[in-house]
């Protein structure tokens, strides 16, 4: 593993000097946490930062199969580009690279703002944090050097992969999109009473106390109470979030996950700033995909890979297939597979994956 001279991303912001004392994290931690995970790779795997044309770096993993590189006289294949969603980084992908990486290369990067990527300010508008962040993408793959794609996003790394796709579609191949947020309309309160009146017994509306905490939770970022925990945030994610440690349990024997998302999600808040400038109370996404997705090219391929036992709606997949007409569109369901179903169902996502990469050269 390659790995270029780094520097660390320090808090500029004098007001907040204190905290990396009270936050038990830093890059270095974090950097040495995600070496524990991709050790477990047996593919060749290139890792390194790829530095933007506005200066800014995004971590970057390339992992390529060490016989198919022996046979060069193969043509060969587009690339698989794998975009992580909200919180995450390319370590969570740590039992789909090896697998995915067998018949074509495969990218994954942290997305700007999240992971060891550059965290830079993003604006409060939601369409501007989009764009900044589509936009590196694109930059990132000029960087890289790759023509074309099969580009595959999880949560919000679906939702951008799909604001890609319409932006640049000559660049995208087939469109894998797994348990993708923000693709729903909010529905209207009006919406909401009106359909309660054909009902005998209408649904409660949420106490007022509910109402209160999620107005007050709206007024910081998402994973502030992280970040204010201080020592205990570890923990905290442990405690949390235990189903990532057992997704993971016959890897590692320890907290080396869970340790991991403390380490992406304790840094200096900059990515989880532009989500939630595209994102309004209770994660409804404030430009919903579904009212664009017209836009992608007819003749684009799109899968939508849904859990069975998430919390996204597979409904709205249904309604993407409906706008889209005659273009291609699947909608695929995996059993048993929570929001996290590349971790939950690995072996079948990786093997709906790779059927799915196979029809494109």
């Amino acid at each position: 593993m390659q790995d270029e001279t780094e520097t660390e991303f320090e808090d500029t912001n004098g007001n907040w000097s204190w905290w990396p004392s009270w936050r038990p994290t830093s890059m270095s931690l974090l950097k040495t946490a995600e070496a524990k995970i991709l050790a477990c790779l047996h593919n060749d795997v290139w890792a390194r930062f790829v530095t933007l044309p506005d200066h800014n770096r995004i971590w970057s993993l390339t992992v390529t199969n060490k016989t198919a590189r022996r046979t060069s006289e193969q043509a060969p294949k587009t690339p698989l580009v794998m975009v992580h969603g909200f919180g995450g980084g390319v370590g969570l992908w740590i039992r789909n690279l090896d697998a995915l990486s067998r018949s074509r290369p495969v990218h994954a990067f942290d997305l700007l703002g999240f992971g060891r990527s550059s965290r830079p300010s993003f604006p409060t508008d939601a369409e501007l944090a989009e764009d900044q962040s589509v936009a590196s993408i694109e930059q990132w793959r000029e960087t890289v050097g790759l023509e074309r794609m099969i580009l595959l996003g999880h949560s919000l790394g679906g939702y951008l992969a799909t604001s890609y796709a319409i932006r640049y579609p000559e660049r995208v191949s087939h469109l894998i999109l797994v348990d993708p947020w923000g693709f729903p309309e909010r529905p209207a309160p009006e919406a909401n009473e009106n359909a309660g009146q054909n009902l005998e017994v209408r649904r409660p509306a949420p106490p007022r106390w509910v109402k209160a905490v999620a107005s007050v939770f709206s007024l910081f970022n998402p994973l502030a109470v992280i970040r204010a925990a201080g020592p205990w945030g570890p923990g905290l994610v442990t405690r949390f979030r235990p189903d990532f440690k057992r997704k993971f349990e016959d890897l590692f024997d320890d907290n080396t996950m869970t340790e991991y998302l403390y380490h992406c999600n304790a840094q200096t808040p900059s990515g989880e700033v532009g989500f939630r400038a595209m994102s309004e109370s209770l994660g409804w996404a404030k430009r919903p995909m579904l009212q664009r997705v017209h836009l992608l090219p007819p003749s684009l391929p799109v899968t939508m890979l849904y859990g069975s036992r998430s919390w996204v709606d597979n409904a709205s997949g249904h309604k993407v297939a409906q706008i889209r007409g005659q273009s291609p569109t699947r909608i695929m369901v995996i059993p048993n597979a929570s929001h996290h179903v590349y971790a939950d169902e690995y072996e079948e996502f990786n093997n709906v994956v790779q059927k799915l990469c196979d029809t494109v050269d």
